[in-house]
């Protein structure tokens, strides 16, 4: 799962309230915590914040579960500086997206990421968000990067589930591929990803870790289509209207923890979305599992 990163009303860090909801993460069934990813706000962040988000989650996993942090920014040399820390930190990899607002070529994302897992010696996963980065990850690219000994996983997020296999494929299975969309789950599952990066788990982590045991681990897919099924709703909701961070906080928030609000220039929910949002959330609150 991807965590938020709780604000106060000020729009100031709230490690207090990112310690309680990691608790509340790792107690209802997570299998891995990534801090500082696209739904935590990490482009909104100084260098000085991130480090102690970064540093607050593994300090309160306590090696509970995996904590991967995001450690992307526009630099190679930053991405290199903040890897290193979450290395020193206690990270147990790091998930970097490709350099935005430049556009950087193939040969330029190639070097890049090359330059990073040569200067850290730590598990990297690739993260490909053509939506919001402007950059696109081909799988030939991505089995190019898969040659270089730790980089090892892949977040597809481009919603093209066909490129789940063709990873799988030109890698010979050496790059493990995460589905990074929400409501792509069990098709991503079904297609051969061992993992899913999922916003919905700030609000659902029981629901969300169990669909992934019931297709992954147990292979029970006739369960795991129904709980799907029922996650629908809310899932499809977050990725059609692209507020991830707004609205699992407010998400966040309408189920009682705390959250706060976006930084900005991101604004909170409206009421209609808030309206919406309780109305899927009661429904998820209906299902048996």
């Amino acid at each position: 799962m991807v965590a938020v990163t709780p604000f106060t009303s000020d729009e100031e860090l709230d490690l207090d309230a990112l310690r309680a909801n990691v608790d509340y993460y790792v107690e209802n069934g997570v299998h891995g915590v990534i801090v500082g990813g696209s739904t935590g706000e990490f482009a909104s962040l100084s260098l000085q914040e991130h480090e102690k988000i970064i540093e607050a989650v593994v300090d309160r996993v306590n090696s509970r579960v995996p904590v991967i942090a995001g450690t992307a920014a526009c630099a190679t040399r930053r991405v290199i500086e903040l890897t290193k820390y979450a290395k020193d930190a206690g990270a147990d990899g790091a998930m970097i997206v490709p350099p935005f607002y430049s556009k950087p070529k193939e040969n330029e994302l190639y070097e890049h990421y090359k330059n990073v897992a040569e200067s850290v010696d730590l598990p990297i996963m690739l993260y490909n968000n053509p939506w919001t980065s402007k950059v696109d990850m081909q799988p030939t690219l991505i089995a190019r990067l898969a040659e270089i000994e730790n980089i090892q996983y892949v977040k597809e997020s481009s919603g093209d589930i066909t490129r789940i296999w063709r990873i799988i494929n030109l890698t010979k299975g050496k790059m493990t591929v995460f589905c990074g969309s929400d409501n792509l789950a069990l098709e991503s599952f079904l297609n051969g990803a061992k993992g899913w990066v999922c916003v919905t788990s700030n609000m659902f982590p029981r629901h969300t870790s169990r669909l992934y045991e019931l297709a992954c681990r147990e292979n029970d897919i006739g369960k795991a289509r129904t709980l799907y099924i029922g996650l629908l709703p809310l899932l499809n909701f977050l990725e059609e209207t692209g507020k991830f961070a707004q609205l699992a906080k407010a998400g966040v928030e309408i189920l009682g923890r705390k959250a706060g609000p976006p930084r900005k220039p991101l604004l909170p929910a409206d009421e209609k979305e808030k309206q919406e949002l309780r109305s899927l959330i009661g429904k998820v609150q209906s299902i048996r599992f």
